[in-house]
């Protein structure tokens, strides 16, 4: 009984830094599959849920699709349509840890001392990884996506299991042996046997492991290491190797019918740091989706790289007769608000963007209109005669006449680099992708 006691009190570190990492291949494999998925161009349900396998979820606002749409969840977005999804790493790494933890668990006290220190300093790569997208998603993106939170425990329960099997052989090394001092060397032909080495049948196996660890060969660590490298990336390559061709794609969405707009309603952004290749961009200043590529453009390094032009599409029935009811309601005041602030019109629309939650729902209520009024009036004041003149309105309606005269769906965003539409696919996962490609200007002017 002892025996098996001892046992689980030296295999406990190990179990624990299998469990977690089989937990955390569960959640990275979610999320890998999440992002395969919408290789198609098409939107699916997303996993977002602290159990592994449930809550997958349609809605375009859920935290995880936030985050999978984000320009944090994988790198090389540039070259590959949707990049290269950081969680590929996570699952080959979690793997490897997961392979090595059974091992331990398995090779008991003759796994050597090296494996175990390999194990408490690699293992905490992934807490380390963790911590840096954690802080990623509460600075930039404001809120946490379930499926990485449960990569996030499964990489802190890791590095404690695999910490916690380093000082429990640390104890063991400097604890005295188990059966006693080892007994004097017998004399020369005497026959006798070391008491220590006799087998005694009634001993369990965990009892007749030894009683000391061995270092194992210095050379085993560069081999682990690269064995861990290998497994951490080739999901990713795998993955790479895989990916269709989306060249047939880009520029299928349709053109700019009537790019030419005489009055100049539309408001032109300086470019910055020389950028030659000229886009526009149709957007609703309370439209989410709008905020969103926004951010995407500005995070992402697109922005800068263009020379925007921005036509302001409300869809608020209060300004757009193109509707019938208001899907942003107090999106045409804002609009107009933007219309009468000149050089700081961007500075307006992204005020627009950050307060969004809070304006819509100021119109929504009782006093509707007259709320937006005195949140403009107060971040933006002396605005009031302008947004009230006739020649807001007039200039609203050119830009609302351009948008007919286009034949554009009535919808945001729309984005177009020169006269080509970007389709609504390439403006979420395939946004730089699609830039780099369809705007060949912007490169020669980094």
């Amino acid at each position: 009984m002892s025996g098996a006691m001892s046992g689980v009190r030296h295999r406990w570190p190990a179990a624990l830094a299998l469990v977690a990492a089989l937990l955390g291949l569960t959640f990275g494999a979610l999320s890998s599959l999440d992002y395969i998925q919408h290789l198609d161009r098409q939107v699916h349900d997303v996993h977002c849920s602290y159990v592994p396998g449930l809550g997958a979820e349609p809605s375009a606002d859920n935290a995880c699709r936030v985050a999978m749409y984000s320009p944090y969840a994988a790198i090389f977005r540039d070259r590959f349509w949707g990049g290269v999804p950081i969680s590929l790493f996570a699952v080959g790494a979690f793997g490897f840890f997961a392979a090595f933890a059974l091992y331990l668990l398995l090779g008991g006290r003759s796994a050597p001392r090296r494996a175990l220190l390999f194990l408490a300093v690699f293992a905490t790569t992934p807490l380390l990884a963790s911590i840096l997208m954690g802080t990623i998603s509460a600075l930039k993106l404001g809120h946490f996506c379930k499926t990485c939170v449960g990569i996030y425990v499964s990489s802190a329960l890791l590095a404690v299991g695999a910490l916690a099997a380093w000082v429990q052989s640390r104890r063991e090394a400097a604890a005295p042996p188990r059966y006693g001092a080892p007994p004097p060397a017998p004399r020369a032909g005497s026959g006798a046997v070391p008491p220590t080495l006799i087998e005694d049948p009634e001993r369990t196996a965990v009892d007749r492991e030894p009683t000391f660890r061995p270092d194992g060969p210095f050379w085993l660590v560069p081999l682990w290491a690269l064995a861990l490298g290998v497994f951490a990336s080739v999901p990713a390559l795998l993955y790479v190797s895989a990916l269709p061709s989306y060249t047939n794609y880009l520029g299928s969405c349709g053109k700019l019918e009537k790019p030419a707009e005489t009055t100049g309603a539309l408001i032109h952004v300086p470019p910055a740091r020389g950028a030659v290749q000229p886009a526009t961009l149709f957007v609703d200043p309370l439209c989410p989706t709008c905020k969103a590529l926004h951010q995407r453009l500005a995070t992402e390094g697109v922005m800068d790289k263009l020379d925007l032009t921005v036509v302001l599409f409300p869809l608020d029935s209060d300004c757009n007769w193109m509707l019938d009811r208001a899907v942003h309601p107090g999106s045409c005041l804002v609009s107009k608000a933007i219309l009468c602030s000149d050089h700081r019109a961007m500075q307006v629309l992204e005020w627009a963007y950050d307060r969004q939650d809070d304006i819509l729902t100021a119109a929504r209520a009782g006093a509707g209109l007259a709320n937006v009024h005195a949140m403009i009036r107060e971040r933006w004041p002396g605005l009031e005669t302008c947004m009230e003149s006739k020649e807001t309105k007039l200039r609203l309606d050119h830009m609302l006449r351009y948008i007919i005269n286009n034949h554009l769906q009535v919808s945001t965003p729309q984005m177009f680099l020169g006269e080509t539409r970007l389709c609504d696919e390439d403006t979420d996962m395939g946004l730089s992708y699609t830039v780099r490609r369809l705007a060949p200007l912007t490169r020669s002017s980094q």
